[in-house]
């Protein structure tokens, strides 16, 4: 399985996909090494290591992920761009801060996976 995002929108496939695989390191690398994820609701945890941690416990709780709809990417030059999703379980709103690393490749900066608590 491919787990390097060529596209700021190849991220949240490759998440639900690697998410899918219980592939927690896949998961983390899909984020800056100083990222912020706000999560769990109403908190944030920074860097890919604790990142991760929450990625080990969100596959434990089991589930199947989907890829939801994606809004158009907006970019701001050529190596920063905001992406979104519709969410299908109604909690607002996923948007995500990405930005493009030397190798081409695309990296979660800012995540924001939900926009109010559940």
């Amino acid at each position: 399985m491919t787990t390097t995002a060529r596209t700021p929108e190849d991220i949240s496939r490759l998440f639900v996909e690697l998410a899918n695989a219980g592939d927690v390191d896949g998961m983390a690398n899909l984020y800056e090494e100083d990222a912020v994820l706000a999560f769990p609701p109403g908190s944030q945890t920074v860097g890919r290591a604790g990142i991760r941690e929450l990625m080990v416990q969100l596959v434990a709780r089991g589930g199947t992920f989907t890829v939801e709809e994606a809004l158009p990417t907006i970019y701001q030059g050529d190596d920063l761009a905001l992406t979104s999703t519709v969410p299908s379980d109604n909690t607002g709103g996923r948007v995500q801060l990405v930005r493009r690393q030397p190798d081409g490749s695309w990296l979660r900066v800012i995540d924001r996976p939900e926009t109010r608590p559940s």
